[in-house]
């Protein structure tokens, strides 16, 4: 069957761990946990392989910091010869509200300096990638403190819901393609 390249974002380091900016990274280590595998540090990522009903996922979470995400992106696509519509990265989204996920074939970067980055390294921003909306509830000139910040005591539930829905529709890009899973899950809301 299919080999993906599920990319994870976020940044290195435990001053990051819990973060809005690194909900990629929880998101790869949520696929990994569902099944069984381990991370191990490789050249310019953590990697695991993951078997799922025939399909082979090789996850990664680029140990580059964020800025830089597409030199772990462009070689592991090289490596494992994976063509550029079976990559998926999944990435935080200021622009949609901490409800809501969006699945889109490509578009644009939205000031998101990891999409610009992987963007100009592969020449195309046509590539899959999962936005995972943490909303915009900060002040004026305080948006790089609240992507970096912790998500709060009453947004994580909300969080783990979706973060489970994020696992599911890497699974279902697999099994179905990224047009009937973008129909089944661009539409849902999640509330507590």
């Amino acid at each position: 069957m299919g080999k993906y390249l599920i990319v994870g974002l976020g940044n290195i380091g435990a001053d990051y761990a819990g973060t809005r900016h690194n909900i990629g990274f929880d998101v790869a280590d949520a696929l990994a946990a569902s099944l069984n595998g381990q991370f191990a540090n490789v050249r310019l990522a953590d990697k695991v392989e993951l078997k799922w009903k025939g399909h082979s996922f090789i996850c990664i979470k680029p140990t580059t910091y964020m800025n830089l995400s597409g030199q772990a992106v462009k070689y592991w696509m090289d490596r494992e010869k994976i063509p550029v519509d079976q990559i998926l990265v999944i990435v935080d989204e200021l622009a949609l509200p901490l409800s809501k996920i969006r699945l889109r074939p490509g578009g644009s970067d939205a000031g998101h300096n990891g999409l610009r980055n992987i963007q100009e390294t592969l020449g195309t921003d046509a590539y899959p990638r999962l936005r995972f909306g943490i909303g915009n509830n900060f002040p004026r000139g305080r948006q790089v403190d609240f992507v970096l910040g912790k998500w709060s005591d009453n947004e994580l539930p909300i969080v783990r819901k979706k973060v489970a829905a994020c696992v599911e529709i890497v699974e279902s890009f697999a099994a179905i393609g990224l047009e009937r899973t973008m129909n089944q899950y661009n539409k849902l809301e999640f509330e507590l």
